[in-house]
């Protein structure tokens, strides 16, 4: 597989991600649904810690992608939901400092919602990985 970043503008990469990515050769494409701060056993946790919930929603977004046989490396495309950007401001270096020690600048949208399926949810992380 080769990825070929395209950036028509340069300001999206300070910010950690690809106007767009071109893939070619064989692969494998994984559709990741939302991950988010759920525990294994499907119980919200760290209510009202966004900088929390996002650590443990890039967790178990690579656990997704681990038993895939993949890493964050292979994330080409995440949309980040959230009910305060603002908020999610203040720790979106949790979620580039993952991504950028992958050495990956994934395709990504971030979206503020008025609330998530799961109450009390703060931030989800959806994604497409390819191998």
């Amino acid at each position: 597989m080769e990825r070929t970043a395209i950036n028509p503008v340069s300001w999206s990469l300070a910010m950690g991600f690809n106007q767009g990515e071109v893939v070619c050769g064989q692969s494998r494409t994984l559709f990741i649904s939302g991950q988010t701060a759920m525990s294994a056993d499907g119980a919200p946790l760290h209510a009202d810690d966004m900088g929390a919930q996002l650590a443990l929603a890039v967790d178990n977004l690579e656990a997704v992608l681990h038993e895939a046989g993949m890493s964050l490396s292979n994330l080409v495309r995440l949309n980040v939901y959230v009910t305060d950007v603002d908020a999610l401001f203040g720790h979106y270096g949790v979620l580039a400092g993952r991504l950028g020690a992958a050495g990956v600048a994934p395709t990504t949208t971030m979206l503020e919602v008025t609330r998530l399926a799961v109450v009390g949810q703060l931030v989800e992380l959806e994604g497409t990985a390819v191998a």
